[in-house]
């Protein structure tokens, strides 16, 4: 019964909005039912999709035949299907989903398991050393062992010899304000970030990320980067890009500048970016001069 259900829902998903009724999707009582061999175009095409799922299996061993070679039939109702398939290739698909579906309630297990790392952080469960940020700010405890296992660099800052034989035991992040720091390491005890907390620090975290040696922290903040670009913040995230050699993103944040060249050297951040960065605006008025002349 359980594969089953997982089947029914595997099939809705590929379901459209029709209304004609048919023997799967009809809410009409079973003795006004229509014929059994009468499907809607939606379940129709939702069989199809199935049917070429379980025909690309590595473990099919009878391949779905399909006697009607038109790709895209679009009919009202269908009678005497004209496919047929195996038995076992339909259990093959229904397993496939039922692991896949095990599989994705073992990592929601997992996840909530490893939040027992932010909880030590939050609550300073054990902690054994201080992070110190910049600008005198207050220091935050944490664990050696998540930072050196995060990034190589804050093992190498763990296992110098004045760290060893500092009676303190604290490091020093520098280049980070407090609020910062605190986003840092809460990302390095859950992998995750609030977009609250990611828009407001994202280019000191992305920088933070190059400096340190956070692939992860630098690979989150470049998606996030990419889906929030506009006109407003495309000069920055130029510079964060060209900051942490990010090709990609700068490629794109350049791409999207040129694009939209009158708003942004029209815009009040553009002279402040002229003198900030100066071989970024010749980069970015050579791409706009090369644009305009094709």
């Amino acid at each position: 019964m359980e594969e089953e259900n997982i089947f029914f829902i595997f099939l809705l998903r590929f379901k459209k909005a029709e209304d004609m009724d048919c023997c799967v999707c009809t809410t009409m009582p079973l003795i006004l039912r229509p014929p059994r061999n009468t499907i809607c175009g939606a379940c129709y095409e939702g069989v199809r999709s199935i049917i070429n799922m379980m025909s690309n299996f590595e473990t099919e061993k009878v391949k779905p035949v399909v006697a009607n070679p038109n790709p895209n039939p679009s009919p009202v109702s269908r009678r005497n299907s004209n496919y047929s398939f195996s038995l076992q290739t339909l259990d093959d698909c229904i397993r496939w989903c039922s692991e896949h579906l095990e599989q994705f309630n073992q990592q929601k297990e997992d996840l909530v398991f490893l939040r027992g790392f932010v909880a030590a952080f939050k609550e300073q469960i054990h902690t054994d050393i201080l992070v110190i940020p910049g600008r005198h700010g207050p220091p935050i405890p944490a664990h050696k062992s998540v930072l050196a296992a995060r990034s190589e660099i804050f093992k190498n800052m763990l296992e110098c010899d004045e760290c060893k034989e500092a009676p303190s035991k604290s490091i020093t992040i520098p280049d980070v304000k407090h609020e910062e720091l605190e986003c840092l390491l809460e990302f390095l005890y859950s992998g995750s970030l609030g977009e609250e907390k990611l828009e407001k620090h994202v280019y000191a975290l992305s920088q933070a990320a190059d400096k340190y040696v956070i692939p992860h922290l630098l690979k989150h903040c470049e998606r996030y980067l990419l889906s929030s670009l506009s006109t407003c913040n495309a000069l920055e995230t130029l510079e964060i890009a060209d900051t942490c050699s990010n090709q990609k993103l700068k490629e794109t944040t350049l791409d999207f500048l040129v694009k939209n060249i009158d708003r942004v050297v029209s815009s009040p951040k553009f002279e402040a970016f002229v003198h900030r960065s100066p071989h970024l605006t010749v980069q970015l008025v050579t791409m706009a001069f090369a644009n305009a002349a094709k």
